[in-house]
């Protein structure tokens, strides 16, 4: 055990937290169903959680998810009707599901690097109805979604740090250390809150982000609003919107490495041109980020635009998980775009009446893909404002609040 008890204890009131903030809202009521869903290392929190699900009367589906062993045998032996095969019930799971609980907890994060990107792409989107099915319900206040993760021997190892150092490097993240982590995350949380507000009411045309790899611009469209925190990622301390995608041009630069699907990149250069990648190339990983923007129409464009304030996170180090690495703080905090799906929580109407063909009015991106690029460069982020002029945002790490 990587965290000690009062730590794992404290980490599992902070998803019960994090779970019940991400409704926006809207009450669990008892037996509801959540879905508890970890990866076999992860079973410590694991059991923390579920007898604090149980006995706030939750009814609970327990699952452990991906054992390396069995996806490199899917991706690489299974014929195209495998790939793209839905368990019976699966889809009336996930239609009466209420909550989910994701806990990470990778035992190699490159256990497909042998495999085509392809495959691993065709099986995305066949079992992207899932998601929409999830989507729908999100948006009509019916579920909500939470994750994190726990620290292993193979993260510490690929972020080149002792298991000592990445624990503390979660504790600290998630405050662990803190005599009421809940506590400290819902100040956290409203201070984020009163940025995204500010940002939401600025009359911002698009914004221009440039530092020594990167010129890049993306037009923020019509009906936004930046989100923070919110509970869904954690420890998450961006500020996010999903922009118009159509407007996006320049050259986007991701200077921490990715590891994704069980691959590796690193040096990820993406030039736009009328919101499409119109060139892709990496210094390492090529092929996969390559065939990840092939995946579907939607996977060339993007759907998220973060900033992280270094004020707030007080992740340094490079985490090796970009659930960690895109609310990186360090010295410069960060920058990151997704390429891929966008977020309904980020239209300022009314979301359950965000339909495809509004989406696709709006030009809020759709794909099996979201991955987020992230860039923690010295950089300035300006507003260019819809009379012309321009507002400088977020310099030297913090936004210009």
């Amino acid at each position: 055990m990587f965290l000690t008890k009062t730590q794992t204890a404290k980490y599992a009131d902070v998803m019960l937290w994090a779970l019940k903030s991400a409704r926006h809202g809207t009450a669990f009521k008892p037996y509801d169903v959540i879905l508890l869903r970890y990866e076999p290392l992860a079973l410590p929190l694991a059991e923390v959680l579920y007898a604090k699900l149980t006995e706030q009367k939750f009814n609970v589906v327990a699952r452990q998810t991906n054992q390396d062993s069995f996806s490199r045998a899917f991706y690489n032996q299974a014929d195209d009707t495998q790939l793209a095969f839905i368990a019976p019930g699966e889809k009336e799971l996930q239609a009466g599901l209420n909550g989910l609980i994701s806990l990470r907890a990778p035992a190699d994060l490159t256990s497909l690097k042998n495999t085509d990107p392809a495959r691993i792409a065709r099986a995305a989107v066949a079992h992207k109805p899932l998601r929409e099915i999830l989507d729908a319900r999100e948006q009509a206040g019916q579920f909500a979604w939470t994750l994190c993760n726990y620290p292993t021997e193979e993260l510490a190892k690929r972020a080149g740090l002792s298991v000592k150092e990445y624990a503390a490097q979660i504790a600290r993240a998630c405050y662990l250390n803190e005599k009421d982590p809940v506590k400290k995350w819902a100040e956290v949380t409203a201070q984020m809150e009163e940025i995204g507000r500010w940002l939401s009411a600025l009359p911002v045309e698009r914004f221009r982000v440039q530092s020594a790899n990167m010129d890049f611009e993306v037009l923020l469209g019509q009906e936004r609003r930046f989100v923070s925190g919110g509970g869904c990622n954690i420890p998450s301390f961006e500020i996010f919107t999903s922009p118009d995608w159509r407007g996006t041009r320049g050259v986007y630069f991701a200077d921490l490495s990715s590891y994704r699907s069980g691959n590796y990149v690193k040096g990820i250069r993406l030039e736009f041109k009328d919101g499409r990648v119109v060139k892709a190339t990496a210094q390492q990983g090529q092929n996969f980020v390559r065939k990840m923007l092939a995946m579907d129409e939607g996977a060339a464009q993007i759907g998220e635009f973060s900033l992280t304030d270094r004020r707030f996170s007080k992740i340094t180090k490079f985490m090796a998980d970009i659930l960690y690495d895109e609310n990186f703080g360090g010295k410069y905090g960060n920058c990151h775009v997704a390429v891929g799906a966008s977020y309904a929580d980020t239209y300022t109407g009314d979301v359950s009446r965000l339909d495809e063909k509004l989406k696709k009015k709006l030009g809020f991106n759709s794909s099996a893909l979201h991955w987020d690029l992230i860039n923690t460069e010295d950089k300035t982020v300006t507003a260019i404002l819809k009379n012309g002029q321009t507002q400088l945002v977020y310099e030297n790490g913090q936004f210009k609040y």
